[in-house]
């Protein structure tokens, strides 16, 4: 996915939210605590809190980011999705600091990003299981036989 679709797609905290409500939950919520299933959303949007629930059968109140490496971050979600983004396009990798001048952010944070992101893309590590079939590459090629004394001579 690219930055102009993510944008499209995520153009306000209040998206990201949607969206995390549908990875975890899917049509099924449960609190994070008590794995209850009676959850209430609360109704805070005139104070910018989006996203909190209110469970029925232990009275925890948690975020949809509980439990994520979104929680208890002040950076907005939006920036998160954009740096998950450029971590994952980048054809070899990605410093903190270029992607601290990119999100207009501190190289300190946008590192601490990075590394809550490689922690769990390592944890899920079910890329290759059961049966794998690479596919075959020939490479032809005229190999060049350089003498001994030629590639010396170019590396001084």
């Amino acid at each position: 996915m690219d930055l102009i679709k993510i944008m499209e797609r995520f153009p306000n905290q209040g998206a990201c939210i949607e969206r995390l409500e549908e990875i975890p939950w899917g049509n099924v919520s449960r609190c994070p605590k008590c794995e209850g299933k009676h959850l209430k959303r609360k109704n805070e949007s005139g104070t910018g809190r989006i996203g909190r629930y209110h469970c029925g059968d232990c009275g925890a109140s948690f975020k949809v980011t509980s439990g994520t490496i979104f929680q208890d971050t002040k950076i907005p979600l939006q920036l998160w999705f954009l740096a998950n983004v450029l971590m994952a396009n980048a054809k070899k990798s990605l410093s903190s600091c270029q992607l601290a001048r990119d999100l207009g952010l501190q190289q300190r944070a946008t590192w601490c990003i990075m590394m809550k992101i490689r922690v769990e893309m390592a944890k899920n590590s079910s890329l290759l299981e059961g049966i794998v079939s690479p596919d075959e590459t020939y490479i032809r090629g005229n190999v060049r036989r350089i003498s001994t004394e030629t590639s010396l001579k170019v590396c001084q």
